[in-house]
């Protein structure tokens, strides 16, 4: 229990403490370069698992095909969400992403019928209705709001929310059954390489003016990228396996919150009343639908083990596994 707590902790400070690390570096560098080297150094890190994985035959026999989708979704999804931040500040940002959780919704509503029982829960829609509220205030109530460089951070914000729950459910869909850590190895992999290529084709000097930042500058790149990418993942799968899947994404469920109060000590933003207020909604409404899903796909999940429900026992499984594959931008 005491790991579980230590380990979810920590994962909620380092994806809170990425979007920072993010904004800051957009002074320095454009988002290619930002992108290309958080995530190819990730990818040394993680590489070494399918190493090891492929000399020992004990990957899943389809993980680098099953791979190609989530990673296309999320490759996208992250140039929209580092983009966002050379637009608008790190709260707001955080508190828009929150709208991955309609995403989610429909989407596993289309691709997973045991969802269709959770989406009918009153609760749950209320939670849903919370989320669409509490972010549409959220940007609304924002000093900038309809400025164009506002707007544009705001829709890229959507976007990479919208991307992030798209990622998600393609990691439930075509990932089912696989160890949770060998799949993001895998995706985290294929990122990489997108990232790496893009900063090569449209970075400043090719991705070269990160070298050029300094040593200390590019020494805290790459701590964000082993924070919010490669340690960040394996301390959240450590968590869940210690703590299960509704605390610990509960948890996480604050990250906007803890955003906003280090993003007001590092940048200075100031988010009002008003919007703490619908940011607070957003985030309940968030927690509400992770609580009502888990709670309902437990029961079902008891059920199909004993053999009185007539769902496929892998439709259950995916529904109660799937909050493990949130989308967490890196």
């Amino acid at each position: 229990m005491l790991l579980g707590l230590l380990t979810v902790v920590l994962t909620l400070v380092g994806w809170s403490v990425t979007p920072l690390f993010i904004k800051h570096f957009s002074h320095l560098i454009d988002a290619w370069t930002s992108n290309g080297w958080r995530y190819g150094m990730s990818a040394l890190f993680w590489l070494p698992w399918l190493v090891v994985g492929v000399r020992r035959k004990t990957l899943p026999p389809r993980l680098f095909v099953a791979a190609v989708v989530p990673a296309a979704i999320n490759s996208a999804s992250q140039v929209a969400f580092t983009w966002a931040h050379y637009k608008i500040d790190p709260g707001l940002l955080t508190f828009g992403l929150r709208a991955q959780m309609v995403v989610v919704a429909i989407g596993a509503a289309m691709l997973f019928p045991i969802e269709r029982l959770v989406i009918r829960s009153p609760a749950f829609l209320t939670g849903l209705a919370l989320v669409i509220i509490g972010t549409l205030g959220t940007i609304v109530f924002d000093d900038g709001f309809g400025e164009k460089a506002n707007t544009l951070g705001v829709i890229l914000a959507l976007l990479a929310g919208g991307g992030f729950a798209c990622y998600a459910l393609a990691v439930r869909y075509f990932m089912v059954g696989m160890n949770p850590l060998v799949s993001f190895a895998a995706i985290s992999l294929y990122t990489a390489v997108s990232m790496v290529v893009l900063m090569l084709i449209f970075g400043d000097h090719a991705g070269a003016t990160a070298i050029r930042m300094g040593q200390t500058e590019f020494l805290w790149l790459v701590v964000s990228s082993l924070i919010g990418i490669a340690f960040g993942h394996v301390l959240y799968y450590i968590s869940i396996a210690r703590l299960g899947v509704a605390v610990s994404t509960g948890v996480i469920q604050l990250q906007p919150f803890v955003v906003a109060v280090l993003s007001y000590i590092w940048f200075g933003e100031v988010l009002d009343m008003s919007q703490w207020i619908a940011g607070g909604m957003a985030v309940g409404g968030a927690v509400t639908m992770l609580a009502v899903q888990h709670i309902i796909t437990s029961r079902l999940k008891v059920d199909s083990e004993g053999e009185s429900m007539e769902l496929p026992a892998d439709h259950v499984a995916a529904a109660a596994e799937g909050s493990e594959d949130a989308g967490c931008p890196g």
